[in-house]
């Protein structure tokens, strides 16, 4: 069993165990800012899978997000009780909205991919993997150069959990309307 392997079991049994390590963590975590640079990831083997690489030009942002429903505003205007909600749930996962989140405020950077690395009672913390567009040494790399070459990838839902939520995981029998969207798709029929 390689290296990263023991460290992929140590992350996930100190999340299931809710370790003294762990909770700590997430208290140090809980006084951050919301967007926050990191030296290196936490969970180095899941961001190596996900394309992270130790060279220049690569950032690592942690990124934590409020959890529950959106809460909309009071509507105006006479309604029926039953057409006046105000918590709905999301249409996007929260590990999106974090890439969002990361991109609004690193903006000469665009999106790699980004996982989950914890969860507290209110909030939930992701790490987001950026790539500097204007950096020589990200430039230069082929593997990397698709991605520096796009615009806003996270808001296009063309990262890894953009593409889970816009349901573009499964194909074949029962996922014929999902592609290129659900929405245009319906637009399509009319």
């Amino acid at each position: 069993m390689g290296i990263y392997k023991h460290i992929k079991e140590a992350f996930r049994s100190e999340y299931k165990q809710k370790d003294s390590a762990y909770k700590t963590r997430l208290v140090q975590w809980n006084a951050e800012p919301t967007v926050i640079t990191i030296d290196k990831p936490t969970n180095i083997p899941r961001a190596r899978e996900l394309g992270y690489k130790a060279k220049q030009g690569v950032v690592v942002v942690r990124v934590n997000i409020k959890k529950g429903k959106k809460k909309r505003v009071t509507p105006g205007g006479g309604r029926k009780p039953s057409r006046s909600g105000r918590f709905f749930s999301r249409k996007k996962s929260m590990q999106s909205i974090a890439e969002e989140k990361a991109k609004r405020k690193y903006m000469n950077c665009e999106i790699l991919n980004s996982y989950f690395v914890g969860r507290t009672g209110q909030k939930e913390f992701f790490e987001v993997i950026l790539l500097d567009k204007s950096h020589p040494v990200i430039i230069s790399d082929k593997e990397y150069n698709p991605i520096i070459n796009t615009n806003g990838r996270a808001f296009r839902g063309l990262t890894r959990s953009g593409k889970q939520h816009r349901g573009l995981m499964n194909k074949g029998y029962g996922a014929e309307k999902q592609r290129p969207s659900v929405r245009s798709a319906t637009r399509k029929k009319g």
